[in-house]
C-alpha cells in the first residue's frame, strides 16, 4: 500500500492563508489583538506574583475592579497611562521598544 505524504505549512503561511497577508489591514488588526491579549495575561500574571486581587490592584491605581477584570481579558481598550500605572503598582518593570527604519529609539 502507498503511503501519501502529508503536506506541512508553517504558522506564517496558515495566517497568510486565513488571516492575511502580512502587512494587510486584516492582519494588523489579528497581530495587535494578539499583543494586547497578551499583555492582559501578564498583567493577571504579575498581580497574582504579588498576591493582589483584582480589587485591590484597582485601589492602587484608582480604578474599579471591573476594570482591571477587563484589562486582564484583554488590554485593547487601555492607555499606556493606565497600564504604566499598573506594572508601576505592581512594581514591575516594563520596557517599550519603538523601531524606526531598523532603528531602535532609545527614551533618555
Amino acid at each position: 500500500m502507498a503511503t501519501k505524504e502529508i503536506k506541512t505549512k508553517t504558522l506564517s503561511e496558515m495566517k497568510d492563508k486565513y488571516i492575511g497577508k502580512e502587512g494587510s489591514k486584516e492582519r494588523e488588526e489579528y497581530e495587535y489583538e494578539l499583543r494586547m491579549d497578551v499583555l492582559g495575561k501578564m498583567i493577571k500574571t504579575a498581580r497574582q506574583e504579588r498576591h493582589l486581587t483584582q480589587e485591590e490592584l484597582g485601589q492602587l491605581i484608582g480604578v474599579q475592579k471591573s476594570q482591571i477584570s477587563k484589562l486582564e481579558s484583554s488590554a485593547n481598550s487601555a492607555t499606556i497611562d493606565t497600564i504604566i500605572k499598573v506594572f508601576k503598582a505592581l512594581k514591575a518593570e516594563i520596557n517599550f521598544n519603538v523601531k524606526l527604519e531598523n532603528n531602535y529609539l532609545e527614551l533618555t
